[in-house]
């Protein structure tokens, strides 16, 4: 998963799925738009005026980690 903020456009954009691929746009709101890829599943999502709608000072910059799962 990539994420990644464009301050000029105020656009959040978060791709889920990094294949290459066609992607179809779909509005599913004013501000929100998802990419839409092979077999209908959504591989990214747009958030346009993202300033507006979400505490960005929260969620940038993200961290993460792994976590190793144990066999049973």
């Amino acid at each position: 998963m990539r994420i990644v903020y464009d301050t000029e456009a105020d656009l959040l954009y978060l791709r889920l799925d990094e294949r290459q691929q066609e992607v179809v746009n779909r509005q599913v709101t004013d501000n929100v738009v998802f990419d839409v890829g092979e077999d209908d599943k959504i591989v990214g999502i747009e958030i346009l005026d993202a300033s507006m709608h979400l505490n960005l000072d929260a969620l940038l910059p993200v961290h993460y980690g792994t976590q190793a799962t144990r066999a049973a």
